[in-house]
């Protein structure tokens, strides 16, 4: 097509437009219209959460030195992880006062399913540990954990 030919067809679309303001608006309304009411099937995820699923155990050692935590509270709570089903990789800090396990799961495995595992078995932990020591869950929580989500509900 030639250029001169493009034109005269822009041209004579726009002059249709103008002659037919009726349809051009009907079906503006129409595509907005439609265009509302598709909306609600989008899924918006403008942030996709890509945090693997993981438990943390967080004790407080109550003034333990780090060698101290980790030789009488993190590594009692690893070695009773280590025959989790669905455990991926297990992590862990010692600190002064705090000992943290995170522990990794498979891609897919239900979060709920992996705290009750993980609390089954630090129950057998706790009697390993010093006395007045006391394992605990940490929230459920995401990478994005500190980003607010909202929804549009028309």
């Amino acid at each position: 097509m030639s250029p001169s030919h493009k034109q005269s067809i822009l041209d004579r679309s726009i002059d249709w437009a103008l002659g037919n303001k009726f349809w051009v608006i009907t079906l503006s309304i129409l595509f907005f219209l439609m265009t509302v009411y598709r909306v609600n099937d989008l899924s918006v995820d403008a942030v996709p959460d890509i945090t693997n699923i993981q438990v943390v155990v967080n004790t407080k050692t109550l003034g333990l030195d780090p060698e101290k935590v980790e030789l009488t509270v993190t590594q009692p709570i690893e070695f009773e992880m280590m025959g989790l089903p669905k455990l991926h990789d297990m992590r862990s800090i010692s600190k002064f006062g705090l000992s943290q396990v995170t522990l990794i799961f498979n891609e897919g495995t239900d979060i709920y399913w992996a705290r009750q595992q993980v609390a089954e078995k630090l129950q057998s932990a706790i009697g390993q540990l010093p006395e007045g020591v006391q394992p605990e869950l940490a929230p459920i929580s995401t990478g994005l954990g500190e980003v607010f989500m909202y929804t549009l509900n028309l």
